[in-house]
């Protein structure tokens, strides 16, 4: 079930908590993706917070939002890059993107499967893909205060599993939002201090977002012919003699 786009609206842009988270998920997907100069960057969900730091840089940007969700114009000021679609019909060429982030797009899907075709579709080879979801273990998935409280979550093993199912090869986990889904200032002020600490652990299994980068894998093309070599071939001249020159004088 999707929320409206309003309420994300309102959480990401008009309160301290989602600036907040805004800038926690933001950070490592731009450290990933130091440079996506020529490249096509593309949204799926609610990405919109996301993409900003690529408008100026990548040759196109777009934000797909699902019709069940809503759209709204972004960026404001500029011309819109935003486009309502369903979730599993994106008005997007096969192979035309470079880059994909999926922000609240698959937890809230009807068919999960659909909207990881259409990604894997919509990728080019080579492609990369970050999806960002509520961890089943942390407390953001708990709290209906958050737009991360709504969907279902994932453990990272059920999430890795589901990309490498639909043919994807897993790069890199990462986890953020260590702080408490809390808007007290007192939270919100040592909130930077949680995310220090938080990434400071072997395994980040505390924290309330999952992130996992994913590469699109094309199998190279098979060569005209048998699809095998013969081991051994018949033979079918075996036993036949081998001819001889004639007596005759």
């Amino acid at each position: 079930m999707y929320l409206d786009v309003r309420d994300l609206k309102t959480f990401y842009y008009r309160s301290a908590l989602g600036r907040a988270a805004q800038r926690a998920v933001r950070e490592p997907l731009r450290q990933w993706w130091a440079d996506t100069k020529g490249q096509t960057v593309v949204g799926f969900g609610f990405a919109a917070p996301l993409l900003r730091p690529f408008l100026g840089e990548a040759r196109r940007v777009i934000a797909l939002m699902p019709a069940a969700q809503g759209a709204m114009p972004w960026p404001a000021g500029q011309p819109n890059v935003t486009v309502l679609t369903e979730e599993s019909l994106w008005p997007v060429d096969t192979g035309a993107a470079d880059r994909l982030v999926l922000m609240h797009g698959l937890e809230n899907a009807s068919n999960p499967d659909g909207v990881l075709q259409e990604a894997s579709r919509a990728l080019g080879p080579g492609g990369r893909m970050v999806i960002v979801v509520p961890n089943r273990a942390g407390l953001w998935s708990r709290s209906d205060a958050t737009p991360f409280g709504f969907g279902r979550p994932y453990t990272p093993g059920q999430l890795e599993a589901l990309l490498r199912w639909h043919g994807f090869s897993v790069e890199r986990h990462t986890a953020v939002l260590f702080q408490p889904p809390s808007a007290r200032r007192f939270w919100l002020k040592i909130g930077a201090v949680w995310e220090r600490a938080g990434h400071s652990l072997p395994l980040a299994l505390a924290g309330g977002v999952l992130m996992t980068e994913v590469v699109k894998q094309v199998p190279a093309p098979r060569r005209p012919g048998l699809g095998a070599r013969v081991r051994r071939p018949l033979g079918v001249f075996d036993g036949l003699a081998l001819p001889e020159p004639s007596r005759r004088a």
